[in-house]
């Protein structure tokens, strides 16, 4: 279980904020150096130096989406060049791509991330920049909304790259696609010109999401625990029914891959904070807002309790919660996570995506439950602060990571296992580098009293 530190304020990590900044600078030059146009996209590191791995492209918007949030958290408008250009020049591919279901990942990241800044008055304002920026989110929302199956039950998901019978529980967190096309005023247009409502599809999938991906103690199955999570949930496509957990990169469908976990613990918040910027009338054809609403806090507040219950007490999980290898850790639980071990590897980047989901359901349920709200904001500034320490924090100019000790895909065995060791550490991926510069400039913002740092224009 974590131990919470109450004590911690967000003004007591500027300093490991301001050198999380320093040294990632580097890093993003080096990447920059070795992927040009035509290399590829940078996935994982293997000995410090990150490497193309060709099974889909979803790392690219975090490539490029980490130097735009370098520029946010820095002003050096090197870094703001490098992730404008690069989104023109190399990320259409994304908008259009019919075969994933990573358009949050990639797109939002870079296309939704320049439309912030150049409405918060940090890029100059350019109407038709602006436009093109929109015109790559219009689009984008509704490619993802169109890779869609029904459920017996009324409802429907985005499918993965797996195909029509494959829910993800990661694509929650692509939902931030097509809430921000729906906001700007796009449809998905089928047979006949009938408009079909990105909104509706965003609820639809939220739901199918908290129904099958996120478990809570309610005698489903035999394993059946309150905040646990499967990777995938397998569906009939003849009717559309519901068949069984499943997964790709977890341990086993029955046990809590917690990567996927912090997914669902990012994503919920993160779109019941664009739900405030919906109206209630518009809300009432869906069910109203108590509803929707009391459906993502319990899937968010039971994947948040249950990363808390069973991650180490620093903060940072293994990579799996069941993984058969932890039960020669003893008391894993209550003592520090330990990437060296000869069993298990821990997954850094679960920590840095799920910390922020922390942090932003304590501030979501401020005012309403202080106690808890309390206590999952002091559990993800805990969680931030180990991150930005060693042996989590990548201080050798000549690692291109910023983020150690992350994990891939376990079961394939596509991580890097250094000699001399049992089990891969030491290496970093795309998307812990870029979601650790994300949960970092979303405290900086905080600490200086900045705009609140959303995917969406309140």
């Amino acid at each position: 279980m974590i131990e919470i530190n109450f004590d911690l304020t967000a003004n007591d990590l500027q300093d490991k904020l301001a050198r999380l900044w320093e040294v990632s600078a580097p890093k993003l030059r080096a990447i920059e150096a070795d992927f040009p146009v035509g290399a590829g996209t940078p996935v994982m590191t293997i000995e410090g130096r990150y490497q193309a791995q060709g099974w889909t492209e979803w790392t690219q918007g975090f490539q490029f989406g980490s130097s735009i949030l370098q520029f946010d958290a820095t002003n050096v408008n090197e870094f703001l060049e490098i992730g404008r250009n690069a989104t023109r020049e190399r990320m259409a591919s994304h908008v259009t791509h019919v075969g994933v279901h990573d358009h949050g990942f990639n797109n939002v990241s870079t296309y939704g991330n320049l439309r912030r800044l150049m409405l918060e008055g940090r890029i100059d304002h350019d109407p038709r920049e602006l436009d093109f920026w929109e015109l790559a989110l219009k689009s984008s929302g509704a490619v993802q909304a169109a890779r869609w199956n029904s459920t017996i039950d009324g409802d429907g998901y985005i499918y993965s790259f797996n195909g029509p019978h494959s829910l993800f529980c990661d694509t929650i967190r692509s939902l931030r696609s097509l809430s921000l096309a729906f906001q700007l005023g796009q449809s998905l247009m089928a047979e006949n010109d009938e408009p079909i409502c990105l909104f509706d599809r965003m609820l639809q999938h939220a739901r199918s999401t908290a129904r099958y991906s996120v478990y809570y103690g309610e005698g489903r199955d035999t394993y059946d625990v309150n905040g646990r999570v499967a990777h995938e949930s397998i569906f009939n496509t003849n009717d559309g029914r519901y068949r069984c957990p499943s997964t790709q990169q977890g341990y086993s469908p029955f046990t809590t891959w917690t990567r996927g976990q912090a997914w669902i613990m990012a994503g919920y918040p993160e779109q019941l904070e664009f739900l405030q910027s919906v109206s209630d009338e518009t809300l009432v054809q869906y069910g109203g807002r108590a509803e929707i609403e009391a459906m993502m806090f319990k899937a968010a507040r039971a994947a948040c309790d249950y990363y808390i219950s069973e991650t180490p007490c620093d903060g940072i999980p293994y990579w799996d919660t069941g993984a058969s290898g932890l039960s020669q850790l003893a008391d894993h639980q209550n003592k520090p996570a330990d990437p060296f071990n000869d069993f298990e590897p821990v997954d850094s980047s679960a920590a840095a995506i799920g910390a922020q989901g922390l942090l932003r359901l304590g501030r979501l349920l401020k005012g309403t439950d202080d106690e808890n709200a309390t206590r999952y904001w002091q559990a993800g500034l805990t969680v931030v602060s180990r991150l930005l320490e060693e042996p989590y924090l990548s201080t050798d100019e000549n690692h291109q990571g910023l983020l150690l000790h992350s994990i891939y895909h376990r079961p394939r065995g596509w991580d890097h296992t250094p000699e001399g060791s049992e089990i891969p550490r030491g290496e970093a991926c795309m998307w812990g580098d870029y979601h650790l510069r994300e949960v970092a400039l979303y405290l900086q913002r905080i600490v200086a009293n900045e705009p609140y740092y959303k995917f969406f224009d309140a």
